[in-house]
């Protein structure tokens, strides 16, 4: 935790006095040597990075610092540990930048060419370098646009969306609504971390693989807010404003290989999640 963000999830509902809860920085390596070796920590999430597109072009240096050398700095770190034996780090379906064969799978091409895309390209090589070149237990995870309970962020197409219905406001779509992604609910992306997890420990052909994530559905911003809009019987009409830049045009996931390297399969489908997710944001913000 760098920041200390009272509306978390983590800190709104009192789950951090129940956990040890180490501050400091990802990209100290010193600092998280001594991290992992004083609580003797044996399975490492790297989730630590700048996670929103618009702020990575506004920043890129720091979107760079948090997101490789926090990195590399991290895997150095378990490199060093005697204890760790499983690290899972988390990429993104944004590290292959823009492809014109899709779904994407593992084999293509990590080619992001603007910051927060580039930033995770960099990041997931280097992931694979450590488990290849020094046999570290490794593995990544390359997941679509997470959603669900919790997230705060509201400049995200759903959190945002969510807020404007309950506000009575038309949502905002940033793009011209035809973008397509790849979202993937955050129960889901729980499972899957746990699931590799547990695979690295007793499976040492896994080091330095990489695994898709994802329900495998082309999603459009303008039919998700359509969903979300429906989930909550709102005559509300979005609003398009058709100023989206630096953001891939379509991209979404082949999970072939987590079903069949790891039997892995996602446990919610859209829809249900929604419902889920809705009911979360009508409770945290009417309270």
């Amino acid at each position: 935790m760098r920041d200390w963000v009272p509306d978390s999830e983590l800190v709104r509902s009192g789950d951090y006095q129940k956990i040890k809860v180490v501050r400091g920085d990802v990209t100290d390596q010193a600092f998280l040597e001594r991290a992992l070796g004083e609580y003797e920590v044996d399975t490492v999430f790297h989730l630590a990075a700048q996670t929103i597109v618009g702020i990575a072009n506004r920043n890129p240096v720091s979107t760079f610092e948090a997101n490789i050398k926090g990195t590399w700095a991290l895997l150095e770190a378990c490199r060093r540990s005697p204890l760790v034996k499983s690290v899972v780090i988390a990429s993104s379906d944004k590290a292959y930048g823009d492809h014109d064969v899709l779904p994407y799978d593992e084999s293509a091409a990590l080619q992001g060419r603007h910051p927060y895309d580039c930033s995770k390209s960099c990041a997931d090589l280097i992931s694979q370098c450590y488990g290849h070149s020094y046999g570290m237990p490794v593995a990544i995870t390359r997941c679509g646009n997470f959603y669900g309970p919790g997230d705060l962020n509201w400049n995200r197409i759903i959190p945002g969306t969510i807020r404007s219905i309950l506000r009575g406001e038309a949502p905002i779509i940033r793009s011209d609504g035809t973008f397509i992604r790849d979202y993937f609910f955050v129960d889901d992306g729980a499972n899957a971390y746990m699931t590799l997890a547990e695979a690295l420990w007793n499976r040492p052909e896994l080091k330095g693989e990489a695994f898709n994530f994802s329900n495998e559905l082309q999603i459009t911003a303008l039919d998700l807010v359509q969903r979300i809009l429906a989930v909550m019987e709102s005559p509300l009409q979005p609003v398009i404003l058709n100023q989206a830049v630096n953001e891939i045009r379509h991209q979404y996931l082949s999970a072939e290989k987590a079903r069949r390297m790891l039997q892995w399969k996602p446990l919610y489908d859209l829809d249900s999640a929604l419902v889920q997710t809705v009911s979360w944001y009508r409770d945290y913000l009417t309270a």
